[in-house]
């Protein structure tokens, strides 16, 4: 039997997974990190881009994240989520219009806030396009 760690995956307003794999990689904002059974503990904020889950070796399924927390110990790697889409389910129009409007806003911005809230979401929006184009 293979060592497997236990990924739960929160998003705001359910629990979107929980199970068993071999690894999973994560997009930490100071760079992308795996995660294997009896892992280290650690925390790390999470920027936008894809969770890559491992099975029998291989990617099995690549989740979106536009950004969160992950919690890491030695049984599991629990990620909150701000926002969690599976990369099968992204659409590349509705992403690019989120890339256009989030690009328009920020155009608009007369404050210190909506310049940072339109940056965020012009980050998500990238990541977004990237996950479809990876």
């Amino acid at each position: 039997m293979t060592d497997t760690t236990v990924l739960e995956l929160v998003s705001p307003s359910a629990l979107l997974k929980s199970e068993p794999v071999e690894m999973v990689v994560v997009p930490g904002t100071d760079g992308n990190f795996g995660v294997l059974p009896k892992h280290s503990p650690m925390i790390s904020t999470i920027r936008p881009g894809v969770i890559d889950i491992y099975a029998g070796g291989k990617v099995s399924e690549r989740i979106f994240v536009a950004g969160g927390v992950a919690e890491v110990n030695p049984e599991r790697c629990t990620i909150l989520a701000e926002e969690a889409v599976p990369v099968a389910d992204l659409k590349a129009d509705e992403a690019q219009a989120r890339l256009e409007k989030a690009t328009a806003d920020l155009k608009e911005a007369s404050t210190a806030h909506d310049k940072a809230n339109a940056e965020r979401a012009l980050d998500i929006a990238r990541a977004q396009i990237a996950a479809l184009t990876n």
